[in-house]
């Protein structure tokens, strides 16, 4: 992946004239007065681990497997939010792990947390780096060094129980391998998240992933029915059973814990037979509201497509629901893109049809959901394309019930006017339940001289507002350390020394992503 933007470079993308003059005369945007560093010229601190701590993990993991040099580092500073990738772009690599630690085994990974804890190494877990909650950025302070365990030799699709449904995956697998891996048994995990061209499975259950067809596969953590974890205190094996009255389920603390409990060296995933049939359409409604409603009764009442997408007037406007053809769309009202994915999806089509015909619906036929499922996963380039245009734009999202998600959406909105001045704020809901949903929001902003600390105040306002209203702190991006404090509200006091209880018998010595998820006392 591109080690300062998303993905590959070679899909990197121009920004068409009328996004140009959009961003200008609109926004006030113009282009950044000094050139993006390049990869050579990040400023890294020294590596703070001695010679004899290298040497251990060296072996552990064997000769080839600790890496220290410039680009090893860097390439697993951070995520993807665009606070990090605006530091990174200014040359701040002030987070870099001193050490690259791949292990090759439950058993490694265990003995590598076991002499990290022992030493005073913070450890964090790093999958496809794909995060944008400040989740990979540990505190350095009382510890001897921080390395960053990346998981990718543990790549394997250990087993299929055809007769249960469910595969077996090591954790470092990323999602289009395991696609790939389980369409060879005509199966599929039908988990499409916007990372999913580079995120892996270990980290969508570290996060609680939700994907863009959630409406009919799940979110991830519906996806596990059992897995293993590699603690400094020892090792869990949870889930004997698809469900179970034997007390909690513990398979439900590990689920976006973030590496903060322990590390996930297996999975046990519930899957699915390969969709013979897709079929992607669109739909027009006046307003966001009126199309929300539809959206609601499909959710409560049926039948559910496998991919329901709602887009408000201004992410409709824009084009945003179709990165590939964005300034160039155009177009009024709240725009829905519907799928269905499975065996004969004839009559689900025709009634969940009747059901937003009758709900002032108006049909757009194929083209518009074609566009939206060719372009699935092109949003992050285009951001990477405005904030080398001068804007800063990112990314945030929250869920809430039916009753509330309106006070929700005023509240976000009216934080980010209240922070930001004037921006450009869009909104869609794109995973539904039958008692809420969540709102996912893009802001897009001119840059200021500190565009950093600008977005941090905004982020501050909206979090806030977000808690105040009643709603989640995040529906699938997890929480990190931009979310930590907000998350201590939402949980409450109680809530909070739970976690840290937790934190504390697996993790005695507090090494595992020291100053993520984890409200401080």
């Amino acid at each position: 992946m591109l080690w300062s933007g998303w993905g590959d470079p070679a899909q990197a993308r121009e920004l068409p004239e009328s996004v140009r003059g959009l961003l200008r005369d609109l926004l006030g945007v113009r282009a950044p007065q000094a050139p993006a560093a390049t990869l050579e010229s990040v400023r890294l601190p020294p590596v703070a681990l001695r010679e004899p701590l290298l040497k251990a993990l060296t072996e552990v993991v064997g000769e080839g497997h600790v890496l220290t040099g410039h680009e090893d580092r860097l390439r697993r500073t951070r995520g993807k939010s665009t606070p990090d990738l605006l530091r990174m772009r200014a040359g701040d690599g002030s987070d870099a792990p001193d050490a690259v630690v791949l292990p090759g085994s439950h058993d490694e990974v265990a003995e590598l947390l076991r002499l990290c804890s022992r030493e005073r190494i913070a450890v964090v877990p790093f999958g496809g780096g794909t995060s944008v909650v400040g989740g990979l950025a540990a505190a350095r302070d009382g510890f001897a060094g921080v390395v960053a365990l990346d998981l990718r030799r543990l790549d394997r699709l250990r087993s299929v129980d055809a007769e249960s449904r469910v595969a077996e995956f090591e954790p470092g697998v990323r999602a289009p391998d395991a696609e790939r891996l389980l369409a060879a048994h005509g199966l599929t995990l039908g988990h499409f998240p916007q990372s999913f061209e580079y995120a892996t499975l270990g980290g969508f259950a570290a996060a609680r992933s939700s994907g863009q067809a959630s409406a009919g596969y799940g979110r991830f953590d519906d996806m596990v029915v059992g897995l293993t974890l590699a603690a400094p205190a020892g090792t869990l094996e949870l889930g004997r059973a698809p469900k179970s009255a034997a007390g909690p389920d513990l398979r439900q603390l590990v689920l976006g814990s973030e590496g903060a409990f322990g590390v996930i060296t297996s999975l046990r995933l519930r899957v699915r037979r390969a969709p013979a049939e897709r079929r992607y359409e669109g739909w027009r409604f006046a307003s966001f509201a009126e199309g929300t409603a539809a959206v609601r009764a499909l959710a409560q009442d049926g039948p559910l497509p496998t991919v329901l997408r709602l887009s408000d007037e201004t992410e409709t406007l824009i084009g945003l629901s179709s990165p590939e053809e964005i300034g160039s769309t155009g177009s009024s009202g709240s725009l829905l893109i519907a799928g269905y994915e499975g065996e004969r999806v004839g009559a689900r089509h025709a009634a969940a049809s009747a059901v937003l015909a009758r709900s002032g619906g108006r049909p757009l036929g194929a083209g518009p959901g074609e566009a939206w499922e060719h372009g699935r996963f092109s949003a992050p380039y285009l951001r990477d394309s405005l904030l080398a245009a001068g804007a800063t734009v990112e990314t945030l999202e929250t869920a809430g019930f039916w009753s509330n998600l309106p006070r929700l959406y005023d509240a976000v909105r009216l934080a980010l006017l209240g922070a930001l001045g004037s921006p450009l704020v869009m909104c869609h809901v794109s995973h539904v339940y039958e008692t809420g949903a969540s709102l996912y929001f893009t802001v897009v902003t001119p840059r200021d001289a500190d565009p950093v600390a600008q977005w941090a105040r905004a982020k501050a306002e909206v979090n806030a507002a977000i808690v105040a209203a009643g709603g989640t702190i995040s529906h699938h991006h997890g929480v990190g350390r931009d979310h930590r404090d907000a998350y201590a509200t939402e949980i409450g006091p109680l809530g909070a020394a739970v976690l840290r209880a937790v934190k504390a018998e697996l993790d005695p010595a507090g090494i595992l992503n020291p100053g993520a998820l984890v409200p401080q006392d």
